[in-house]
Parts: structure tokens; sequence; C-alpha cells
């Protein structure tokens, strides 16, 4: 279990952790999602030893590990850019850090060869890093990570480089390895969709603070201000709610005459932005099978159907 109690950080004049206090058990994901610059690679680095906060503790299974230098906290960490070591083949670079801390070289190939195995690289031993596609050099850092059984993993955008597809099934995997080996583990990532698909808990941040904090369907259920709203991935947000897809209904007869402003094909819905006179444009998704059956057009009328009670107003 990681506990952050109070971590306060300043670089200058600017504060970049504002008194934050997080938590995560054993075998969950807590992703930190924000833009570039609000603190949360600071706040990573902070966890991880390699930056001193002001103020506040850290504490790793019950141990308070505040100022125990980052090689002593057995914390491991996978990064977007792979930082894996181009001079050694796939075993070597996953038995390196198990070297560092004294493990012999038959047990270390052990436990590297097993490793490897876990994360689909078995028979990859000998392969040179450079030879190898980015969704393997991340499964190698990974596998790199977990060898050394770790007490906290962190991730530092790890996905974001890598193609949509390659991007969820190393998502997938690694949350799966994560409740395997039930550590504690932190996600830093701008991606919405990366943090709702794979964390138990989200801490959305702002300019050094955690603007709002809990599960993924807390946060999509009850945003606390627009900014959270958009941050998340919500569509048609407006200054104190936004409406939902379930809330919107395409009717024959019912609802507000809306005027089509533009249409985005996607492969797998129709994404319509609409004129609506009460609240302004409005995304509607239908299915390609509902948008071809009215050859629906820039330009044409719908009538847009809002259900009242499913808009969901800012606290």
């Amino acid at each position: 279990m990681l506990e952050l109690k109070n971590i306060h950080k300043q670089f200058g004049n600017k504060t970049v952790s504002d008194n934050i206090s997080l938590s995560i058990e054993n075998g969950k994901i807590l992703a930190i999602l924000g833009p570039s610059g609000c603190g949360k690679s600071t706040l990573l680095n902070i966890a991880a030893g390699l930056v001193q906060p002001d103020r506040g503790e850290i504490w790793i299974n019950k141990q308070n590990h505040t100022f125990t230098p980052p090689e002593k906290r057995n914390i491991a960490m996978v990064f977007q850019d792979y930082a894996l070591l181009p001079h050694l083949n796939t075993l070597d670079n996953v038995t390196f850090g198990l070297k560092m801390r004294g493990i012999n070289a038959q047990e270390a190939k052990k436990r590297a060869e097993a490793a490897l195995e876990e994360v689909g690289l078995s028979g990859e031993n000998i392969r040179n890093i450079n030879n190898l596609s980015g969704g393997e050099q991340q499964r190698v850092s990974l596998a790199r990570a977990l060898v050394t059984e770790p007490k906290l993993l962190l991730l530092d955008e790890p996905f974001s480089s890598l193609d949509t597809g390659l991007r969820q099934q190393l998502r997938q995997q690694t949350s799966q390895h994560i409740q395997r080996h039930n550590i504690p583990a932190i996600l830093v990532t701008h991606d919405p969709e990366e943090a709702f698909d794979i964390a138990d808990h989200l801490a959305l941040m702002q300019g050094g603070r955690i603007v709002q904090y809990g599960t993924p369907n807390e946060l999509l259920t009850a945003p606390t201000n627009a900014w959270s709203a958009r941050l998340i991935g919500a569509i048609n947000v407006k200054e104190k709610y936004y409406i939902p897809q379930q809330a919107l209904h395409f009717q024959h007869s019912q609802g507000a005459l809306s005027r089509i402003l533009h249409i985005f094909r996607h492969p797998e819905y129709c994404r319509f932005t609409l004129l609506h006179p009460e609240h302004g444009a409005i995304i509607l998704n239908l299915t390609w099978e509902f948008a071809m059956q009215y050859n629906l057009q820039i330009n044409d009328e719908l009538n847009l159907l809002i259900d009242e009670d499913k808009i969901i107003y800012f606290k």
C-alpha cells in the first residue's frame, strides 16, 4: 500500500504539489490525470524518491520512506521511452536490476526468463533491443520492472507512443500483471481513455492540486465542474452542467428542431454536431445503420429530445 501524506513541493515560486494526500491499495491502480505541466510527473518522482518534498510523508506498506534513498525503496518505474540499455540483449536488460541487487547470475537468469514468458516474450532472450518493435520493447521494460518484485510500480505515460491497438493490449496486460503481483501502481497520463480503461481510482490534477478524486464511475456521474468534465472526456459540457449521450434521443415528432452543423464518421458510429435552440451546440452519436437509414446530411434538421432528468449538474 502507498500513502502520500500532505505532500508539498515548490520550485522557486511555482507550487507543483500543493498539500496532496493520496493512497492506493495493493493490486490497485491509481491514475493521475491532468494536462502537461500540472505537476503529475513531479508527484510520481516524489513517490520514487527522485525528488524530495518540502513537506509531507511517503509511506509504503506502513513504513515511512520519506527520506529513504530511491535505490533502497524497491520501487520500479516504466517510462514512455522504455529506458532500455541498447548494448544489452533482451535477457540482460531484464537481469540487470537483479544483478545490481546482488542476485547470482543463475537465479537472475531463471527469474528473468520467467518474467519474459509472463509478458509474452518467451524465447526472445538474445534479441538485440534495437531489433524489437515498440510494443516488444515496452514489454521488456515491464518485465524488467516486475522481475525485482517491487513494493510499488510507477508508470509514467508508458503507452502514449504506441499504436492504438497495441496500446489497448498492453494496458490490459499491465493491469493483469499488477493484480497478479498484488502491488500498488500509479499511472501518470493525460489520456482519459487510458485512465478509465485500467484505473481503480483517478485523481484529476490542475496547477499542483488534486481537484477531484474518486472511482471512474464517481467521476463520470458527478464531475465537480466543467474543467473536470472536459478533462475526463465528457462532451456537451456547458458552464453549469453537461449532457451525456443517454440523455439524447432522436425523435420523429418530439423534441426541439436542431440543425446538423457537422458530421464526423467514425468506424463504429456517426457523430453529429447539432445546433439546439436552448443548449447550443450538442454532439449526438448515432449508429451507422441509423444514420444511413435516414441519410442525414449537413444542414438537415431533426427533432432532438433531451431528457432533463439525465442532465448532470456540477456541484
